[in-house]
């Protein structure tokens, strides 16, 4: 039995949340963002059916539509946080613009337990995740490679024929031109890239079709 991936579309920026397990029933779950009261209960509905075992809140980087369920999953859980070092300060500062957006109600992130590194590899029950630090989008942004399934968790880098914005605070495009090609595209062609935002794609589509190659 492989992992199983299942993704849970969250708060008005329609952000993909991504919940993996393995056949023991241990789980990540990666950008939590989820933000009402009803939104958490799906999350939380959806981890109690199927009688999983959360182990670890990921972040593939700290804008405010990718952490906003941040508190509620790990008071929740109890679960160690990972987070780049170089997005802390992106994370600290949804707090004084998540009003602007309409999230009045937002409820501070808590800050990492565990800071991410390049190239280092997490392990969750029999979950494997090498991690890649790719900039350009935000600076500490990262994607999940899981060794077993083949298939990236890759937040805003990639989407489905286009990439992620880059006139945020810390955005650059040369940056994140350099990520896309250099780590992004060094995977093989049938990797699956599961996007922050829309639907699912492959290496070699976005090697083809992705409008990165305008630029």
């Amino acid at each position: 039995m492989t992992l199983q991936i299942q993704s849970i579309q969250f708060n008005a920026f329609q952000e993909n949340t991504y919940i993996v397990w393995d056949q023991d029933k241990n789980c990540v779950i990666i950008d939590p963002g989820c933000y009402s009261r009803q939104e958490q209960k799906e999350l939380l509905e959806f981890i109690t059916k199927n009688k999983l075992n959360p182990l670890a809140l990921l972040n593939t980087h700290a804008h405010i539509d990718h952490v906003l369920g941040n508190a509620f999953v790990k008071s929740s859980f109890d679960l160690d946080f990972y987070l780049h070092p170089h997005d802390l300060p992106t994370l600290k500062s949804v707090s004084s613009y998540s009003h602007l957006y309409g999230f009045d109600g937002y409820e501070i992130s808590p800050e990492p337990t565990n800071l991410l590194e390049n190239s280092q590899t997490l392990n969750f029950g029999s979950i494997e995740i090498k991690v890649y630090h790719t900039p350009g989008h935000s600076p500490g942004h990262v994607v999940f490679y899981f060794t077993e399934g083949e298939f990236i968790v890759n937040g805003d880098v990639l989407f489905r024929g286009s990439f992620g914005r880059v006139d945020l605070p810390g955005g650059d495009l040369e940056t994140l031109k350099q990520s896309i090609f250099e780590t992004m595209f060094k995977f093989s062609d049938d990797t699956i890239v599961y996007c922050g935002h829309g639907p699912e794609t492959t290496i070699g589509r976005e090697k083809q079709f992705n409008y990165i190659h305008q630029f």
